[in-house]
């Protein structure tokens, strides 16, 4: 159990530094991390970490898109663990 809570704390860690690294790139004009991959990261466990780069680097804030998945992923991801804490798996 400590264990996917270890992941789970690092896979958010990532997906915070995926949207550091994809504001980054939208501000020096680079080529970008694509919408659908920031929120398929986002739904797969990863909705704390995106959501709380979207808040720090003020990144993708304002597209309607984002405004309604981010917080929907952060449900879903959290009704994910709460299953898993009822099975007796996390």
């Amino acid at each position: 159990m400590k264990l996917l809570a270890v992941l789970l704390v690092l896979w958010n860690l990532v997906t915070f530094i995926m949207m550091g690294i994809d504001k980054r790139r939208a501000i020096k004009d680079k080529s970008r991390i694509s919408e659908k991959t920031l929120l398929t990261v986002s739904f797969a466990m990863g909705a704390v970490g995106i959501f709380a780069g979207a808040c720090v680097f003020r990144h993708k804030t304002q597209k309607l898109k984002f405004r309604l998945m981010m917080p929907l992923g952060v449900i879903v991801n959290g009704a994910v663990i709460y299953a898993l804490h009822i099975a007796g798996l996390f």
